[in-house]
């Protein structure tokens, strides 16, 4: 009875806790949501938004009326999608040869992961992307993170686990290396691949700092930097539409655009769901 008891309050206080912790993080995202539809006075009259009171789709309104968003979120899907297919194509065989007893393999891993602790800087990188002439262009913005170090071990990981006799009797059937990582290897790593290019996408497309460094034309803005421009700039008359309507809505219109940035990442993930956690945890496992 008392070992029952005492399972009982342990699993009221983990729940609990969990449920604390999930409203702790859950309410930010929220709180953008609700206040993204509501009115500026609303918004300043009630210090906590559960829900609005009266719903209104101006901010939506005037920052959908913004080209820049339109542009800055078309810049974005593109360094997205070129990224992750950039990222994907070095960080698979990378991770595929590194999976293998190469001669070499130790020194190669500890280059790697010496990377984990130790990067090359902020004013090195500069210098290097500058040298190769992509400043202030979509390269400037996937190459830097074209292959990242946790991602390329998970990789690594995983294809240490795949079973040797698949790949063994492709040899005996005359299979070279990459005939055998596209035929075999890659089609029973459909988990694996999902959860990657899902970190990467959404590295890509949440990174701004990158924009930052590398690009000067507002032409080329991707949609977080645009963000980080209208969080503090809102009155900006350059990004297309009056100071006073933006002035006039204030928080609410950074709210409306700082939700208009997250639909499309999340709404990604639920197809991906399935195959992000037994990715990360096949990719984990192995050392």
């Amino acid at each position: 009875m008392k070992t029952h008891m005492g399972s009982l309050l342990f699993s009221i206080l983990n729940y609990t806790l969990l449920a604390v912790l999930a409203v702790v993080a859950l309410y930010p995202f929220w709180d953008v949501i609700v206040s993204s539809f509501i009115s500026i006075e609303e918004y300043y009259r009630y210090p906590v938004h559960l829900f609005p009171r009266k719903i209104t789709f101006a901010a939506y309104a005037s920052i959908m009326k913004l080209s820049a968003l339109w542009q800055s979120y078309f810049v974005t899907i593109r360094v997205t999608l070129l990224g992750t297919a950039v990222s994907l194509l070095l960080t698979v065989p990378t991770g595929y040869a590194l999976s293998k007893k190469i001669k070499g393999q130790r020194f190669f891993m500890f280059m790697i992961v010496f990377t984990l602790l130790f990067q090359g800087g902020i004013v090195p990188t500069y210098m290097v992307v500058r040298s190769l002439g992509i400043m202030d262009t979509l390269w400037a913005l996937v190459l830097p993170a074209a292959i990242q170090t946790w991602n390329l071990i998970i990789m690594r990981n995983y294809f240490s686990g795949v079973p040797s006799s698949l790949e063994e009797s492709a040899k005996i059937d005359g299979a070279n290396d990459i005939v055998i990582l596209l035929r075999i290897v890659l089609p029973i790593s459909k988990a694996i691949l999902a959860t990657i290019a899902l970190f990467y996408a959404v590295y890509y497309w949440n990174d701004f700092l990158n924009a930052i460094f590398y690009i000067s034309s507002k032409a080329k803005w991707p949609l977080q930097l645009f963000l980080r421009g209208l969080l503090f700039e809102a009155e900006d008359a350059s990004y297309g539409s009056s100071v006073n309507d933006l002035a006039d809505l204030g928080i609410t219109i950074k709210m409306a655009a700082v939700g208009l940035a997250a639909i499309p990442i999340i709404s990604v993930y639920p197809f991906f769901q399935k195959y992000f956690v037994k990715g990360a945890l096949l990719g984990s496992v192995k050392g």
